[in-house]
């Protein structure tokens, strides 16, 4: 299992205009192939009148799944340059449609690539660039004479305080990197003299905006 990765926060939309020509790049996240297709069927029915609706999507751990669509652009100048940025931002689990409605002016191959390049780099900025980091939910249980020291020193630490669960014990519920884990055992045990269980009890991503 992946300990983190980049991606994106969700869905993104920007045009541009090259030589008259209109470039509407959607971005949005897809974890999966069908998510990624339902997605380019959807913008492919919004732009039902456009010239050509180019796409791109990057999915899995390893990046196992890479497709890329010219759309009726020539070969190589729509589809794949997009996904060249997608690898050239290390972003997983993205898909990318970009709308094209021809303004009368032929740009030629090169001025294809760096159009249908700009504008998936441009919809990437809106979609914003998320990392993803593994945490660990580790859970506390103290005696509640140890609550106010452990959570103002919790809440004052790089640490995140999820939830505070009140019963026979106090439950104190902590985000904590899967990397530091054992580094955060060793600083609440000492914190707390030893008078304290520390499990882990979950595993989940936590999204940070680069």
């Amino acid at each position: 299992m992946r300990n983190d990765y980049k991606t994106v926060k969700g869905l993104g939309e920007r045009e541009i205009v090259i030589s008259k020509s209109r470039f509407i790049a959607y971005v949005n996240r897809a974890e999966s192939e069908e998510e990624a297709i339902e997605f380019i069927e959807s913008i492919k029915k919004l732009n039902s009148s456009a010239t050509h609706n180019c796409s791109c999507y990057m999915i899995g751990e390893n990046d196992q799944i890479q497709k890329a669509n010219d759309d009726g652009e020539p070969s190589g100048t729509a589809g794949v340059p997009m996904l060249e940025v997608l690898k050239k931002q290390g972003l997983k689990d993205t898909v990318v449609v970009v709308t094209r409605y021809f303004g009368g002016i032929k740009l030629g191959g090169g001025g294809l690539i760096r159009a249908y390049g700009k504008a998936t780099t441009e919809g990437i900025d809106a979609a914003q660039v998320v990392a993803r980091k593994l945490h660990h939910v580790m859970k506390i249980s103290i005696d509640y004479t140890w609550l106010g020291k452990v959570e103002n020193e919790i809440r004052s630490s790089q640490y995140t305080l999820n939830e505070i669960q009140y019963a026979e014990n106090v439950e104190v519920l902590v985000d904590v990197l899967k990397d530091d884990e054992e580094n955060f055992t060793n600083w609440v045990t000492e914190l707390t003299n030893g008078q304290s269980t520390i499990t882990c009890i979950d595993k989940k991503f936590v999204e940070f905006v680069i």
